[in-house]
């Protein structure tokens, strides 16, 4: 098995290659939900769908970075823009007192809850993880 031929020459033929505007960023978008939409890729197409993810994500990690925010101000957020209330998180958090005692401050997320958090919006847990404030007094 080969496993890298001659790159510039692959490249050359239309090979992926590192994103430098947002028209190929579109592009990429564009084939990587084809990909990922298929029923049964196969192994080339699964490859295809990992690479295409990392240029898409440095990409967009670099051009688009997502500023941290506190995990109530992510709820919010997400309670706003999928039309929900907060009784609407009762079974994430178990009660309507824990759902009001979070998005008020006077509580914190249990690991529990930011599994599930995460799950029902199928988010990275760590969105619902607080930032250490010396760490981003450091940066």
């Amino acid at each position: 098995m080969v496993v890298l031929a001659n790159p510039a020459k692959m490249i050359e033929m239309g090979a992926p290659h590192v994103i430098h505007n947002d028209e190929e960023l579109e592009a990429y978008t564009e084939m990587l939900f084809h990909l990922t939409g298929l029923e049964n890729p196969t192994l080339s197409q699964v490859q295809a769908i990992e690479l295409l993810t990392l240029l898409v994500e440095r990409y967009e990690d670099e051009h688009y970075p997502i500023p941290d925010a506190a995990p109530v101000d992510v709820v919010r957020f997400l309670l706003e823009h999928q039309h929900l209330t907060q009784r609407d998180l009762i079974p994430e958090f178990g009660s309507e007192s824990a759902v009001s005692m979070f998005m008020t401050g006077e509580r914190n997320l249990t690991l529990e809850q930011v599994r599930k958090l995460s799950t029902r919006f199928s988010l990275p847990t760590d969105l619902f993880i607080p930032k250490a404030k010396a760490a981003r007094s450091r940066s």
